[in-house]
């Protein structure tokens, strides 16, 4: 049995709730970068929200409070902020592709709506002054994606910026989709004899040195360490992957880090090919290979990422995005001036 200075220390952390949000609703707020829910979740938290993957997500700016909507029994509601060094800018993520409110699939709009009201209510106590939060794409969960993006225009949040994810429906043939141009070439990369291979994680310093200079080929960032890198793939084993393609002689002809973001949903996370691979176009393969890869794994669908430059939306890569079948979907961003 926890002790009762515990019992006291947490339940004086509970926040009063508007009267909206219906009877049998409590609010909870606790500190430190990583606590976990007092309650057990009434859904599959996602993995960006699960205090493994907060530890890791470093913020050394200012404090990180995470709120807890409640019933008598279970946490039916998240959210995790993380404010500015000066305290007056909070958002949700911290340092992850998303973050912001994940819910129970049956909760009230009123209880939500209320839910944010009150973390509002205690963001302006502490002296924020703007929010600003990041979900995830509409395609992960349509339906809460929508219930939270109504309620957060009605309580006069703005949406921008407004971003295409691009993502594979598992459920379809990967083959049958591709455009005949990309069809053409993975039948070159299996005429000279590229292979697609999951590779062990102690590969990873050599990957990582692939992926960085591909990325400098590109003038593409890389905004990961490989100390980070590592240390993700020890702290959520079996939900970080590396796979790649080798060539007939065991180059690697691409690599890629992929995450596995909930047991229906994997996320094409670090894909990189060298620049002298370009003639055989092996991401084709490789998004063939983690396409049957999610698929006998039960899973629903991989997401592409967004194709986003500094300057705006990266054509090319949109483009050869739809020629491997991916569907367009929206990833907003929610910002509102507090007080």
């Amino acid at each position: 049995m926890p002790s009762p200075s515990l019992i006291s220390a947490v339940a004086a952390r509970l926040l009063p709730l508007p009267a909206s949000a219906g009877a049998g609703y409590m609010l909870r707020r606790l500190p430190g970068l990583a606590p976990a829910p007092v309650r057990p979740p009434a859904y599959v938290p996602w993995l960006y929200l699960q205090p493994a993957h907060q530890a890791l997500q470093h913020w050394p700016e200012g404090e990180v409070l995470h709120f807890f909507l409640e019933t008598e029994t279970h946490t039916v509601a998240q959210l995790a902020v993380y404010l500015s060094a000066d305290g007056h800018a909070a958002r949700s993520p911290g340092r992850a592709p998303f973050g912001a409110v994940q819910t129970a699939p049956n909760l009230p709009e009123a209880a939500l709506q209320a839910f944010l009201e009150a973390v509002e209510a205690s963001l302006q106590t502490h002296g924020v002054r703007q929010l600003v939060l990041r979900p995830h794409a509409f395609a992960y969960e349509p339906a809460a994606s929508a219930r939270l993006a109504t309620v957060l225009v009605r309580l006069g949040y703005r949406i921008g910026p407004v971003e295409m994810n691009s993502y594979l429906p598992l459920s379809r043939d990967y083959e049958a989709h591709l455009h005949p141009s990309e069809r053409r070439r993975l039948r070159k990369c299996e005429r000279h004899g590229l292979r697609f291979e999951q590779e062990p994680p102690l590969l990873l310093p050599l990957a990582y040195e692939l992926i960085a200079r591909s990325r400098q080929e590109k003038g593409k960032p890389l905004n990961m360490s490989l100390e980070q890198l590592q240390a993700l793939f020890r702290a959520l084993p079996g939900k970080v992957l590396l796979f790649s393609v080798r060539d007939a002689a065991g180059e690697w002809a691409a690599v890629s880090v992929v995450i596995e973001v909930r047991p229906d949903v994997l996320y094409h996370f670090l894909p990189a090919s060298p620049l002298a691979y370009n003639h055989l176009s092996p991401m084709v393969l490789l998004n063939a290979g983690l396409h049957a890869f999610g698929r006998a794994s039960g899973m629903r669908l991989l997401d592409l990422g967004i194709s986003a430059l500094p300057t705006g939306v990266d054509e090319s890569l949109l483009r050869f995005k739809r020629h491997l079948g991916a569907v367009s979907g929206l990833k907003l961003t929610f910002s509102k001036e507090l007080g």
